[in-house]
């Protein structure tokens, strides 16, 4: 399993992933889950994939390939996100159809497009198997894929239209804790993209390992923090009366 959020601001866009493939008692392997793509100046375009491994890996090879033989049909010769995403999810139905009509087994996987097209506003949008895809909005600015529950009412409780982008990055990077603390088949390096609106070969990217100093600060406050605020909770017999009509049989 794998986690991986997309968040589309008015400032730009933040994309955080994750990068364990396996977790078991004596086995845990890593592999990023990031991918950035090689675009033409007008563009910056990034896919985060979660799912089988086989498949993700098929799905970026393939379009590497149509941009390296110059296919008619690419991500560099698409005009709106909303295209690249539709692309995407034929790439990525292709892929699983050959798999399971190989083996019979159904190797599915679900991305993350983010990005943005010179002329439009940076957004993104998720892939499911089966082809189709949704995008963010404003009452839900960001997208998650993979482990998602764990670190989604973090997300809810902060993360806005209007938010900066350096809080919506240390946002993701407490949904990804609480995650890791929860799932242990979530875990580091931790890779964090920052994109500025209109910037489009300026993202900044960030990977933190296991015991990185600030992922480690980051993990110790929220947790500080959060025991201050339970301790400082209205306590119960103070403020509310039992029931005294306690059913019994």
């Amino acid at each position: 399993m794998t986690y991986c959020i997309g968040i589309s601001l008015d400032a730009g866009l933040v994309l955080t992933s994750d990068s364990r493939t396996n977790a078991g008692i004596d086995h845990v392997s890593t592999y990023s889950k990031m991918h950035r793509c090689i675009t033409t100046p007008d563009r910056c375009l990034v896919i985060m994939s979660a799912g089988n491994l086989a498949t993700t890996q098929g799905v970026i090879q393939q379009i590497r390939r149509d941009v390296q033989e110059g296919a008619p049909r690419n991500i560099n010769t698409l005009n709106y996100l909303a295209d690249v995403a539709e692309y995407l999810g034929d790439v990525l139905v292709t892929r699983i159809r050959k798999h399971t009509e190989q083996t019979g087994f159904v190797p599915d996987a679900t991305l993350i497009l983010g990005g943005q097209i010179q002329g439009r506003n940076p957004n993104i949008y998720m892939i499911y198997p089966q082809g189709n895809y949704i995008t963010s909005s404003d009452d839900t600015p960001y997208l998650q894929i993979g482990e998602s529950k764990y670190g989604k009412p973090v997300l809810d409780r902060f993360i806005t239209r209007d938010a900066s982008l350096e809080d919506a990055a240390i946002c993701s990077l407490i949904s990804m804790d609480s995650t890791m603390k929860s799932n242990a088949s979530v875990g580091p390096p931790i890779e964090v993209l920052i994109y500025p609106r209109d910037q489009f070969n300026k993202p900044k990217h960030y990977k933190f390992e296991a015991e990185d100093p600030y992922l480690l600060e980051i993990r110790h406050e929220w947790a500080n923090q959060l025991n201050r605020a339970f301790r400082s909770m209205p306590r119960l017999e103070s403020h509310a009366q039992p029931d005294s009509n306690l059913h019994t049989f």
